[in-house]
């Protein structure tokens, strides 16, 4: 682990975080990007749409030599000249050679993503030639000497007194903070630069194989000047972009506009083919295919699926962490969730290591993906990359490697903590300060303290009360239910008991490996999951409940991943995963139970907070809702229920407090203006965060998982 980037990455975080108008900017865009989306999709099947995507992207991946030198006869036939560049050096010198033998002393460029991977800008100025970039947000990037901070909306960082202060000193006079007056500016200023322009320079958003032509899908005009008024247009072109046919290409059109800003449909869609007249000669099309580490992408088992990616930068529209610290510091060139990967390939480790480990792992990325890229999954596989090359740090590995996989020990050290925090918690179930350098982790909420008793001791002496069971139940507590809410686990024994299931708890359960997965040390993830598997089948259960969804996307699918090679453990690893099941989707689904709380309770205004493995992971979040409204509370939807409230596990605690503080001031302020009692959710690690959080600020409100309430009305009607 490189300290020192790790410290200059803070510094940068720190710098953002001190500008708030920045994540006001990032939330009123995504807040609005959230409606138009939501009613450009209005009419249309989502998942079919994405599904089609992925299953043609995955073809053009398996069969890409065929299909790339399909493109490059087709495209040759029709008059283009076409160059494979390995790397990103390698384009820009053919672009830069090109430029110099035509004697180009101007080259008008539209945006392009791809042309900021490999610094061509760069390359042709050391070549004697200017590039201007005709894009509005690409321009004013350009003016600033900055980069873009989102693929799509390159300079949405940026606020209009900015522009105009840019535009005053391109001008030589005062320009006035009125978008309409400033994109004025913008046309006149960059008329000219199209007629004197000797190369145009764009991207492509699509290359079709069958027909050798490419699409440019802008909102701009500039992209269609760039690409006809110069004698020569330079396609600069990554080789993902490829797919077979034209109506593959119309399948992209349909879903990229929607996706990226919520069109219908984008402003200009350009088919472009082969040379065509220009001024009385031929015009020359040269397409530069860039491969620069997609080879070396699609050969990873592991990671090869994001190549799927049509750049729609959607990841990054809804992801929590870039609408808290933006682009720049949540990006190298590519942004986001796939900016993380894109990175990882095509410039190196080292400029991905901080970016890995800023991801909060929420999966809001993978359910808005248009291409079905489990993005999350993917960057668990580069946490473990960076691991093994750079360490996870000498304090998680002693944890992770030498306690927790010792469970005696592991517990034994948590019991001895109930006693060493006296000083801190004076006699409460909370730590509301805590001394020296730990002192800013409970600035911004409390923390619980310890059990004296964990669940796994305070079960037993639970008596119950069931003549018939229906079913018998192992409860798979986690390491927040078993040691931090003891009296969660308890109500889970409560309700179960009323509807006729009875609740064991096996003792030798440990740690579900989360925390060791998602810091990079999968050894301790797999060693974790074997012992889980033997302590959670060996009481032969008919089912294992949680009430924490990230164990339960441990038990459900991580261990599956974990021991699928293993014959020894593959077959006992889907059995634990076909019989665990969270507990509120339990009642409602398995059971079809919920009417058995009907009415049960005092009538409180109860607002529901979907974390981010229940819903995203697991599946679930209209059970918990039914079960609510059922026990006869008064259910109020708040804002953004689905936005990660900052928790993360060990995220919120070591890796980034600091942004996690800013997610969770969002959460709060949501269920604030919601004008709840009380709010819901189904995640120990949730209720931790969000009822620090409350708790912090005095509020009124009540923060308890669903569980909690369901027991409540029980306790009530007796």
């Amino acid at each position: 682990m490189n300290k020192q980037r790790a410290k200059d990455y803070r510094r940068r975080i720190d710098q953002v975080l001190a500008t708030p108008k920045l994540q006001e900017a990032l939330h009123t865009f995504g807040d609005a990007y959230l409606v138009s989306r939501g009613n450009a999709f209005a009419d249309y099947d989502f998942e079919a749409m994405r599904s089609e995507i992925a299953t043609m992207k995955d073809v053009v991946r398996e069969n890409h030599a065929e299909l790339q030198q399909q493109f490059i006869t087709n495209a040759e036939a029709a008059g283009a000249t076409v160059y494979l560049a390995k790397t990103a050096e390698d384009a820009n010198h053919y672009i830069a050679e090109l430029a110099k033998k035509k004697g180009a002393k101007l080259a008008v460029k539209s945006k392009s993503m791809v042309s900021e991977e490999t610094h061509l800008n760069r390359a042709l100025e050391k070549a004697g030639t200017k590039a201007l970039e005709t894009d509005l947000g690409e321009w004013i990037i350009q003016l600033a000497g900055q980069r873009p901070s989102h693929m799509v909306l390159p300079a949405i960082h940026m606020f209009k007194e900015d522009i105009a202060e840019l535009f005053s000193k391109e001008t030589g006079k005062t320009e006035p903070a009125e978008i309409p007056h400033l994109v004025q500016v913008a046309r006149e200023q960059l008329r000219q630069g199209y007629l004197d322009a000797d190369i145009g320079i764009t991207g492509a958003n699509i290359a079709v194989a069958e027909t050798g032509g490419i699409v440019l899908v802008t909102n701009e005009g500039n992209a269609r000047l760039a690409s006809t008024l110069p004698k020569v247009h330079v396609a600069l072109v990554g080789i993902e972009k490829l797919v077979p046919t034209l109506e593959d290409a119309t399948k992209v059109i349909r879903i990229l506009p929607k996706n990226a800003t919520g069109q219908a449909l984008t402003s200009y869609v350009t088919w472009i083919r082969g040379a065509v007249p220009c001024g009385g000669e031929e015009k020359e099309l040269h397409i530069v295919l860039l491969d620069n580490g997609r080879s070396a992408l699609a050969e990873s088992p592991q990671c090869r699926d994001a190549l799927r990616c049509i750049r729609c930068g959607a990841c990054a529209n809804v992801c929590p962490v870039y609408q808290t610290v933006g682009g720049h510091v949540f990006g190298h060139i590519y942004i986001g969730a796939i900016g993380i990967i894109l990175t990882a390939f095509f410039h190196g480790l080292d400029n991905a290591a901080e970016l890995v480990r800023a991801c909060i792992g929420c999966r809001s990325c993978v359910s808005i993906c248009p291409s079905k890229i489990d993005l999350e999954e993917i960057i668990l596989n580069l946490r473990e990359t960076i691991g093994e090359e750079e360490g996870i740090g000498a304090g998680k590995s002693l944890v992770f490697r030498k306690v927790m996989r010792n469970r005696k020990l592991f517990h034994s050290l948590l019991r001895a903590a109930s006693l060493l925090q006296k000083p801190v918690t004076r006699g409460e179930r909370t730590i509301r300060h805590l001394p020296l350098f730990f002192s800013s982790l409970t600035e911004w909420r409390t923390l619980p303290a310890v059990a004296e008793k964990p669940l796994r001791d305070v079960i037993l002496q639970h008596p119950q009360q069931v003549e018939k069971p229906r079913y018998r139940v192992a409860l798979y507590g986690g390491c927040a239910n078993d040691f931090l809410y003891p009296e969660l686990g308890l109500d889970l024994v409560t309700v179960m008991n009323a509807l006729d299931v009875e609740v064991f708890y096996p003792q030798k359960q440990n740690c579900c490996g989360v925390p060791a997965l998602y810091s990079g040390d999968k050894e301790t993830a797999i060693e974790l999951a074997k012992q889980n598997v033997d302590a959670m089948l060996e009481g032969n259960p008919d089912f294992v409940l949680t009430t924490c969804p990230t164990c339960t996307v441990a038990l459900q699918r991580d261990f599956v991943e974990h021991l699928k090679d293993n014959p020894a453990w593959a077959a006992k690893a889907e059995k634990l995963a076909e019989i665990t099941i969270d507990a509120a989707g339990f009642i409602v689904n398995q059971l079809g139970a919920a009417d058995a709380f009907s009415r049960l309770a005092t009538s409180e205004k109860v607002t529901y907070h979907d974390s981010c493995h229940l819903k995203r992971g697991v599946g679930v979040w209209q059970e918990p809702r039914q079960l609510i409204e059922t026990a006869g509370h008064d259910l109020v939807e708040m804002a953004h229920a689905d936005r990660c409230c900052g928790f993360g596990g060990s995220y919120s605690l070591t890796s980034h407090p600091e942004i996690s503080k800013m997610i969770l001031k969002d959460k709060l302020s949501d269920i604030a203006a919601s004008g709840a009692t009380c709010v819901a959710m189904d995640c120990p690690g949730c209720m931790m965060q969000i009822r620090g959080g409350l708790e912090k600020e005095s509020s009124s409100v009540r923060a308890r998982h669903t569980i909690e309430l369901l027991a409540e009305a029980l306790k009530n009607k007796k």
